[in-house]
């Protein structure tokens, strides 16, 4: 599989396939098994603006898969609406057209919603989960979920989400980034959109993203769950709970981490998905 970065000018945008009526803008690059990876629900957010960080280095080993979720980013959908069931099917759709019979998941945020729910409902499809500051069990939401949800753009209200709300250090974010996620939450359309998929109250949309316990017990995938212990967004006693239930799942709490391990402790973040990776893979 030949390399897929964007373009110099706009490197969120990658290549587009076609899932029913809506044409999906993702990355796909490398080789070996392949890895999905499933982007959080903040303002601006892309796949290419999450994952940035840790694509290349997954890539010397996998081949990874990095789309932009109906609803967020590039992807193009005549109708967007909170729907779990589309998330699902976007990926599911994605790995037929892609011809990929199992894939590694790892989701962040939402995206570990989408990845758990995936793993519940296609079983057959899922190797192992990497779960990072997941929903997907009920918990209160927090200030710090209610203040991403509930956006409103201006490059003040950026930086005070990507430096004070989504990260334990500041100092591990760069101008660069509030820009880029600036810039991504003011396209034309973008705000609008955003807003519609989680209107308040928003309480009801943590709920609607959890799985029922009874599910989560029966889940046949290996889990890893990494969690920042100073995570505003998604509380760590969410994660600790989470792991109770799972069957066969371990949480790795990240001490002086925020939401976003895979930015604030992108080494870290490597080598142990890596690691868990290869117990599967016999590498």
């Amino acid at each position: 599989m030949t390399g897929d970065s964007g373009t110099a000018a706009l490197p969120e945008i990658g290549r587009t396939l076609k899932i029913g009526s809506v044409a999906v803008n993702y990355h796909d690059t490398g080789d070996g098994t392949p890895v999905l990876l499933v982007h959080g629900s903040g303002p601006g957010v892309t796949a290419w603006a999450n994952w940035r960080p840790v694509i290349p280095t997954l890539a010397e080993r996998h081949r990874v898969i990095a789309p932009d979720m109906v609803g967020f980013g590039y992807t193009e959908a005549p109708v967007v609406r909170f729907d779990l069931d589309l998330w699902v099917e976007q990926l599911v759709g994605m790995l037929d057209a892609l011809g990929l019979d199992r894939v590694h998941v790892v989701g962040n945020s939402f995206g570990g919603a989408v990845a758990l729910n995936l793993a519940a409902r296609a079983p057959e499809r899922v190797r192992d989960v990497v779960l990072m500051g997941p929903v997907g069990i009920r918990f209160p939401i927090t200030d710090g979920l209610e203040a991403v949800w509930g956006y409103e753009p201006s490059i003040p209200s950026m930086g005070h989400l990507v430096r004070d709300v989504f990260v334990a250090d500041s100092s591990a974010i760069t101008d660069d980034l509030v820009e880029l996620r600036y810039r991504a939450s003011v396209r034309p359309g973008v705000q609008e959109r955003f807003a519609a998929l989680f209107p308040a109250p928003r309480q009801r949309w943590v709920d609607a993203l959890a799985l029922p316990e009874d599910e989560l017990r029966r889940l046949a995938a290996r889990v890893l769950v990494l969690h920042g212990i100073d995570d505003r967004v998604i509380p760590v006693e969410a994660s600790r709970r989470l792991v109770e239930i799972l069957p066969d799942a371990e949480l790795r709490e990240i001490e002086r981490c925020g939401h976003w391990v895979q930015i604030e402790h992108t080494g870290r973040f490597l080598d142990l998905v890596q690691d868990f990776f290869a117990r599967t893979d016999g590498a």
